[in-house]
């Protein structure tokens, strides 16, 4: 029975989403694919990677020892069916530092449920990920008054250094433009 429920309420949650539940279907089978072709190398690189995939626009982050690891990332990203652009905010940073991962998740944590309680913001469609301080923010915003309210959220929030938008307006074209073939 608790299967059936939360079945549902992700189904629920999905239906609410501007891209409906075709589209968030579509997202996951790209994010599948991707993690795939990335399980294909070598584990420990693409652990440091973060993926975000809305509208078959594909974000990713992280931080990878070298700019050859970091290219093929995102050529292997280019690769499943469905995506439209990839987003490439990869550093090249030779080691992680423990202490500043867990401070950007802590970052995440913190914008997430910012947005969550914000009046006059859609949350669920936005996704957050922080790397070094940086914010990266995808989505889609109902307008430009929504948006400014997100980045305003991000920006009062402690240890961000920079914000990386990538969020559409719900009126732009980009929107409708196919997959690459």
């Amino acid at each position: 029975m608790g299967f059936v429920v939360g079945a549902a309420a992700t189904v629920g949650v999905t239906a609410m989403q501007e891209r409906g539940v075709s589209g968030a279907a579509e997202d996951v089978a790209i994010r599948a694919e991707i993690n795939h072709l990335w399980q294909q190398r070598p584990h420990e690189e693409y652990m440091r990677l973060t993926l975000q995939v809305h509208e078959g626009r594909v974000l990713v982050a992280g931080a990878l020892p070298d700019a050859t690891a970091r290219a093929e990332a995102i050529q292997l990203a280019w690769k499943a069916s469905g995506v439209r652009e990839v987003i490439n905010e990869v550093q090249v940073v030779p080691s992680v530092e423990v202490p500043r991962w867990v401070r950007d998740q802590r970052t995440v944590l913190e914008i997430d449920s910012r947005l969550t309680f914000t009046r006059e913001i859609d949350s669920i469609n936005y996704s957050v990920e922080v790397v070094n301080g940086v914010v990266f923010l995808l989505g889609i915003a109902r307008d430009r008054d929504e948006l400014d309210r997100v980045l305003a959220v991000i920006r009062d929030t402690p240890h961000v250094r920079r914000i990386a938008n990538h969020v559409m307006l719900r009126e732009d074209p980009r929107r409708t433009r196919p997959a690459r073939a």
